[in-house]
C-alpha cells in the first residue's frame, strides 16, 4: 500500500468494498443449514416442525372447506370418481406439508445448481478485486501538499459512498437468508391450502414466492460478475490532466457502476417477480 494518505483513503475504501464483496460471493454459494454454521437452522427447523402440526388441522378445515364448495350435495361425494380425486388431493395435500422441508431444500438445491453453472461460465469461481489504476497512485504522488488538499476531499467522499454501498449490498444478501428462514419456518401453513381447491391458489402463490426469493441469488451473483466485467476495464485516464481530474473521472464512473449494481441487487425481488408473474 502507498505512503500517501490520498492513496490511502482510496485504496481502503476498494478494500473495504472487495471484503464486502468476497463476502456476499460466499454467502450466495451457502446454502441456509450452512450460514452461520447451522445454529440459525436448527431454530428455524425446529419452529417448522412446530408448526406442521397447526399445518395438519388446518389441512383438513381446508379440505372439508374445499369439498363443500365443488361438491353439491354428500351424494356427489359418494360418486367413485370424485371420491378418488378428493382421496388423492388430501393424500398429496398431507405428503406436501409433511415433506414440505425437504421439498424447499430440493428446489433451494436446484437454484443453487443454476447459481454455479453461471459462476462456472462466467469463469468467476471467486470474486474479482477491484484495484487502483497504477497510473492514478503515481499522478496522486506526485502532486504537492496543496494539490492534495482537493484530492483528499474527493476521495474521502468517493470513499463515503463506496464504503456505504457496500453495506448495502451485505445487507441485502444478508436480507435473503431472513426471507428464506422465514418461508421455510411458516411453511405448513400456506401449504395446508392445497387440500381445498377454493383455496389451493395460496398454496401456489407460496411456492412461487419461494422460489422468487431462491432465484434472487442468481440475479445477485448475475449482477456482480457484470460489475466486476466494468470494474477489470477502468475508464480511460488522459495522463495529461490534472491529478483531481483523473480522480474524480475514475471515482464518478466507479461509484456510477456501484450504484447500478446495488440498485439491481435491491430490485432482484421484483425482477425476478416480475418474470415469474407474480
Amino acid at each position: 500500500m502507498s505512503d500517501n494518505w490520498v492513496v490511502q483513503n482510496l485504496e481502503n475504501a476498494l478494500e473495504t468494498w472487495n471484503e464486502k464483496l468476497a463476502e456476499i460471493w460466499t454467502l450466495i454459494t451457502q446454502s441456509p443449514e450452512q450460514f452461520k454454521g447451522g445454529t440459525i437452522w436448527n431454530v428455524v427447523k425446529d419452529i417448522h416442525g412446530a408448526v406442521q402440526a397447526i399445518g395438519l388441522g388446518l389441512l383438513v378445515l381446508f379440505f372439508v372447506v374445499g369439498v363443500m364448495k365443488t361438491c353439491g350435495s354428500f351424494a356427489e361425494v359418494k360418486k367413485p370418481e370424485v371420491a378418488l380425486k378428493l382421496f388423492i388431493r388430501f393424500a398429496i395435500a398431507k405428503g406436501v406439508v409433511t415433506y414440505g422441508l425437504e421439498l424447499m431444500i430440493a428446489l433451494f438445491n436446484i437454484v443453487q445448481g443454476l447459481i454455479s453453472s453461471i459462476m462456472t461460465a462466467a469463469g468467476m469461481g471467486t470474486a474479482t478485486r477491484t484495484v487502483l489504476p497504477s497510473t492514478i497512485v503515481t499522478a496522486i504522488e506526485d502532486c504537492g501538499f496543496f494539490e492534495s488538499i482537493p484530492l483528499w476531499a474527493v476521495t474521502l467522499i468517493g470513499g463515503l459512498f463506496i464504503t456505504i454501498l457496500s453495506f448495502i449490498m451485505i445487507l441485502t444478501v444478508y436480507g435473503r437468508f431472513f426471507k428464506l428462514y422465514i418461508y421455510t419456518a411458516i411453511a405448513p401453513v400456506p401449504l395446508s391450502t392445497f387440500a381445498g381447491e377454493p383455496s389451493q391458489q395460496v398454496g401456489k402463490s407460496f411456492i412461487k414466492s419461494y422460489a422468487a426469493v431462491c432465484l434472487e441469488g442468481a440475479v445477485i451473483v448475475l449482477a456482480c460478475i457484470i460489475f466486476s466485467l466494468f470494474a477489470a476495464s477502468p475508464p480511460t485516464v488522459d495522463p495529461n490532466a490534472a491529478a483531481v481530474s483523473m480522480v474524480w473521472s475514475y471515482i464518478g464512473e466507479l461509484i456510477f457502476n456501484l450504484l447500478v449494481l446495488v440498485g439491481t441487487v435491491k430490485m432482484s425481488d421484483r425482477v425476478v417477480r416480475e418474470m415469474m408473474g407474480l
